[in-house]
């Protein structure tokens, strides 16, 4: 499963849910090193880190929009978390 999420679509999603990337790096277990580095596009992270965070971030509610015309993006779809 190829799922390709862009650094604005990581940021949208931690403001969508009021997250810093200390709580994004526990919840996907990468470091806020990684993260601030994926979100500059420092970076291109390897497929089990754009998992990871896919994992962690849609486990919280986001649900990613894939490019479909009106570009890629990220919408609060539920919260898993109880918050």
């Amino acid at each position: 499963m190829k799922k390709d999420i862009l650094p604005q679509q990581v940021r949208a999603a931690r403001a969508l849910i009021d997250w810093t990337r200390d709580d994004l790096a526990n919840a996907s277990g990468l470091t806020v090193r990684t993260l601030a580095r994926i979100e500059s596009s420092q970076t291109i992270p390897r497929q089990t880190t754009l998992e990871a965070l896919t994992k962690a971030l849609e486990a919280a509610g986001i649900e990613f929009i894939s490019q479909n015309g009106g570009g890629p993006g990220v919408r609060l779809a539920r919260r898993l978390d109880g918050k």
